[in-house]
């Protein structure tokens, strides 16, 4: 693969792996973080250079990478003071792994080709484990030809890396991810508690399920941990509710209802309110605990 001048901007729970893998394929990467610190512990870890600033990072890269944490924040780092489009060259490849609007995705795209650049919005599926292994799905919105440019830059860090249609179809394809994930975690948190009431071996029982209609990744990867109280595994509550607003947002806009989306959001909302903002998504089995009744 020919190697490039990559900028990454944004070095949080996923970005930070993300940029690694791209140095680690022999790419010349340049990063940016809000937090200085974090990108110097990244210059410690991996092969690259940080900036001060996102123009900075962006100046002569042919790609640009963003994983940042919502619209407001790819606004400042795209059209802020010193952010990106204040310096990139022309011909460059913009990519957004951020999970946002689809509205922010399509701005940012008339941003870009002002300024003769080409936009791809790319959000990412996986969690901290798939960032880490370098195992992340990823959903495209933009161009065909320029998806084809960026592929396999993209598949430094993806298992999977698909176009899904035009710019904002990536977000889109992202929120029925969300959606997804809400509507199984909430069927497999009431299949737990039920069994375990009855005494049943939640490993057996998943290893059972997982070969027939109920076979999930959440019920291979998350069952068990669940039984046992444990929620650390990176994709907190207070993300996913950003995600989910982002659902309910574009899903008021086209007259669609997401009642089942609606009752995990509240009852995450909850264990919020019970010290659980930091838990993974998976904490939703704590709505059944003694004491939330």
């Amino acid at each position: 693969m020919t190697t490039s001048r990559i900028a990454f901007i944004g070095l949080g729970t996923m970005g930070y792996p993300m940029a690694g893998h791209l140095a680690n394929a022999g790419h010349t990467v340049t990063v940016y973080n809000r937090t200085t610190a974090k990108a110097e512990q990244w210059t410690q870890t991996y092969t690259g250079q940080l900036a001060l600033t996102p123009a900075d990072a962006a100046q002569d890269a042919d790609f640009i990478f963003t994983c940042v944490g919502n619209d407001d924040d790819l606004r400042q780092v795209y059209s802020g003071e010193n952010g990106i489009l204040s310096n990139v060259k022309a011909g460059a490849i913009l990519i957004d792994n951020t999970t946002a609007s689809a509205e922010i995705a399509r701005e940012l795209s008339a941003l870009a080709a002002e300024q003769g650049v080409h936009f791809l919005d790319a959000p990412v599926s996986g969690g901290e484990a798939g960032a880490v292994n370098g195992c992340l799905t990823v959903m495209v919105g933009g161009d065909e030809a320029t998806f084809e440019r960026a592929k396999p830059v993209m598949d430094c860090f993806a298992k999977a890396t698909t176009l899904m249609g035009d710019t904002g179809f990536g977000q889109i394809t992202k929120m029925a991810n969300q959606l997804c994930i809400a509507g199984v975690l909430q069927g497999l948190s009431e299949a737990i508690t039920l069994a375990q009431s009855a005494g049943l071996d939640i490993e057996k029982m998943t290893e059972v399920l997982k070969h027939g209609a109920a076979g999930s990744w959440q019920l291979e990867n998350r069952a068990a941990t669940m039984a046992n109280n444990s929620f650390d595994f990176g994709f907190a509550i207070d993300w996913m509710r950003k995600d989910l607003g982002i659902c309910f947002d574009a899903a008021e806009k086209r007259n669609v209802d997401l009642p089942l989306a609606k009752q995990v959001d509240a009852k995450y909302a909850e264990l919020q309110q019970r010290g659980y903002s930091r838990a993974d998504t998976s904490v939703l089995i704590k709505q059944f605990d003694d004491e939330s009744r």
